[in-house]
């Protein structure tokens, strides 16, 4: 069982998080209760630093060392909005311009 001390609340909805580096070295965030229903290994490397990596068809099973987890993504309940960040679309203002019609060379 990992220690409390990394674990944070989730800015959206405030459920408790842990964040981990991927092996592509981006940020994920993880539940911070190992879940036997999980899809990403969880583990300490020799620095201490939280590790992540998706169980796959190379590496299906979990070793002595990992622990099971849940991306927070997957289980954030707070509301999400489209993917520019947007939770409506932009509105109109404004008339397009049209190209000058007297306009000679």
């Amino acid at each position: 069982m990992p220690s409390d001390h990394d674990v944070t609340g989730c800015p959206s909805c405030g459920q408790a998080i842990r964040w981990a580096i991927t092996a592509a070295g981006r940020r994920q965030a993880v539940n911070a209760a190992p879940d036997p229903a999980g899809n990403t290994a969880v583990y300490r490397d020799g620095v201490g630093t939280l590790r992540a990596r998706g169980l796959n068809g190379e590496r299906p099973n979990v070793e002595s060392y990992e622990w099971l987890a849940k991306p927070h993504a997957a289980t954030c309940t707070a509301p999400r909005a489209g993917r520019s960040g947007r939770a409506a679309p932009r509105g109109r203002s404004g008339v397009r311009p049209v190209r000058w019609q007297g306009w000679t060379r």
